[in-house]
Parts: C-alpha cells; sequence; structure tokens
C-alpha cells in the first residue's frame, strides 16, 4: 500500500469507495436521529449529498487530499485541511473501502495527514465524527490515535 496526492481521474474510484465505506453510518445515523429531521437533511437521500461533498471536498483550493493505493486500486482517502489562524489542522473526511478496512489504512492515512499538518506549522489537530453506534469504529481509531474527546450537545428539532 502506498499513500499518494489525489489525481483528479481517481474522483470516480473515492466517491464509489466512500460511498461503500459509509453506508452502515448513515444507516445508523438514520436510526439515531428523527426520521423527520433525517430527510431535511438528505432530502435527495444520503448518497447524492455525500457524493456532492466528495466532490466539494476534492476540488477545494483550501483542502489537500491523499489516496490510498494497494494493488493499482484506490482503497481510500483522506482530506486535510489548515486554519492557519488559529495553528488548527483538521483532518476534514477520511473513508476506506470496506474490503480494505481492519489492515490500518486508515491508521496510514491519518498519521500521513498529521504528519503534513504538523510540517504545516499546526500545533493541534481535529477530526470530526458523530456519537452514534455506526461512527465508534471511527471513535475507535481515532482515540487509538492520542485524539481526546471533546463531549458537545448538538440537538435538532424539525420545524
Amino acid at each position: 500500500m502506498r499513500i499518494e496526492p489525489y489525481d483528479p481521474g481517481q474522483l470516480d474510484a473515492v466517491i464509489r469507495l466512500s460511498l461503500r465505506a459509509w453506508s452502515p453510518v448513515f444507516d445508523s445515523l438514520q436510526k439515531a436521529i428523527d426520521v423527520d429531521v433525517y430527510r431535511s437533511f438528505y432530502p435527495d437521500g444520503w448518497r447524492v449529498s455525500q457524493q456532492k461533498a466528495v466532490e466539494d471536498v476534492c476540488s477545494a483550493a483550501d483542502t489537500k487530499v491523499w489516496v490510498a493505493i494497494d494493488s493499482g486500486c484506490t482503497v481510500g482517502f483522506v482530506a486535510a485541511k489548515l486554519h492557519s489562524e488559529s495553528s488548527l489542522g483538521e483532518i476534514y473526511m477520511i473513508a476506506i473501502d470496506p474490503d480494505y478496512q481492519r489492515r490500518g489504512i486508515g491508521t496510514a492515512l491519518m498519521e500521513f495527514a498529521l504528519d503534513w499538518l504538523k510540517v504545516a506549522g499546526m500545533s493541534v489537530a481535529m477530526v470530526e465524527t458523530r456519537g452514534d453506534a455506526g461512527h465508534a469504529p471511527a471513535r475507535c481509531a481515532y482515540e487509538k490515535l492520542g485524539f481526546g474527546l471533546l463531549p458537545i450537545a448538538r440537538y435538532f428539532k424539525k420545524l
């Protein structure tokens, strides 16, 4: 497995692996919040909004994206942002193809991005995830890498 800078020719592969990776996450999220709130967030379905989110991240000028390649296939990606005014580096998005999870690829991508943030002069790194069951593997991975949790309560109500 190797990590290399993202190339726009990899967009379709990154989208496909992301949607496969996030399917159980969105199944869990749908169960965790009010159905009307969920539908408000994803009126066309979560896949449509997540595909656009990945496309936006991969083309954003303020975001650095890397991909993990194994046997010639794109199997994961990570996106990071610099918030220089606060010396905060953000792991903005990460996904690993389900067929390649639990092989250390996510950890390698995270460590690669964290090294880049440090070299860029950031003093703190942040990654955000949800508290539902579908995000438990992500929380475990982040804690394993030394991230500490800042408890935040965010409430939603359909109007």
